[in-house]
């Protein structure tokens, strides 16, 4: 139930913001903390760098058995030129699938993220290229990383 309320109030930060005047892009990750996922980000604040956030959804699917993955985090873009960034953050992605037995697990792991980003002041195409360890109960993946293609209005 924790893991349901976090999402929901995650959502509804990042919805508040899209109203707002803040750059918004969507993009397309493969790898990540998504592993396959189609992406929603946007800034918190009018800069373009600064802290913003992002929500997704998308997972695999391996032998007729499906993961459904829902990544959230929070980022922050340090850049000069309004157009190339470093980016870092954090947060935590939900996993949702059925066991060998049929039943339903839904679990989360944490994700850092530091790389680079190409996001163009006045809008356009986007790139992302990042390390993102990934860890949980146990375990601690540090080379684990993706790349993202969209397009920010």
């Amino acid at each position: 139930m924790k893991r349901i309320s976090f999402l929901v109030a995650c959502t509804l930060i990042l919805s508040v913001t899209a109203n707002s005047q803040a750059a918004k892009s969507i993009y397309a990750e493969l790898g990540g903390p998504g592993f396959a996922s189609l992406n929603f980000d946007t800034r918190f604040t009018k800069s373009e760098s600064g802290i913003g956030g992002r929500i997704g959804i998308g997972g695999f699917n391996v032998d007729g058995e499906s993961v459904l993955m829902i990544p959230i985090g929070i980022n922050y873009l340090l850049g000069k030129d309004e157009k190339n960034y470093f980016e870092i953050g954090g947060g935590a992605t939900i996993v949702s699938t059925k066991l060998m037995d049929d039943e339903p697990y839904t679990g989360s792991f944490g994700h850092l993220n530091i790389g680079y980003r190409l996001q163009p002041k006045k809008g356009g195409f986007t790139f992302r290229a990042a390390i993102t360890p990934i860890f949980g109960s146990g375990y601690f993946w540090p080379y684990w990383g993706g790349v993202s293609f969209g397009y920010k209005f």
